[in-house]
């Protein structure tokens, strides 16, 4: 018996092909594509978080005490609520931190009227200006 090298190399061939068609197409999928259901999950969360955030400053910016700041430092109150739709994820994110916290440090009685309002006008003049660089 001599040993045939196009033989061995058919043998292999077949060997794999086999293979290739017993084992199950999701064995060979990657492990890192992400179901339709995951993308919606996570697009509807972000969205949720998005609006949270969104709600958030406009209740500090609602507040009778906003409103009368943001007319006494001359700022539109209608033109910053809009402005801040247009703010990204981050952004948003990071300003609705700090208006709940000025909230809550106000309501425990940490934060004065005038530190509030000093708040309250930081940050709408950050949501004026991260708008106006854009």
């Amino acid at each position: 018996m001599h040993f045939d090298l196009r033989q061995s190399l058919r043998m292999a061939i077949a060997t794999v092909l086999v293979a290739l068609f017993i084992v199950p197409t999701d064995a060979l999928a990657q492990s890192h594509v992400v179901s339709p259901a995951d993308l919606q999950q996570a697009a509807t969360a972000a969205s949720q978080a998005r609006q949270h955030n969104m709600d958030s400053i406009h209740r500090l910016l609602s507040t009778p005490t906003a409103e009368q700041a943001l007319k006494s430092a001359k700022m539109d109150p209608q033109q910053v609520k809009t402005a801040v739709s247009t703010l990204n994820d981050q952004e948003l994110a990071q300003l609705a931190a700090r208006a709940d916290k000025a909230q809550a440090d106000f309501a425990a009685g940490s934060l004065s009227q005038r530190d509030l309002i000093l708040i309250i006008l930081g940050i709408a003049v950050l949501i004026l200006i991260i708008v106006a660089v854009r």
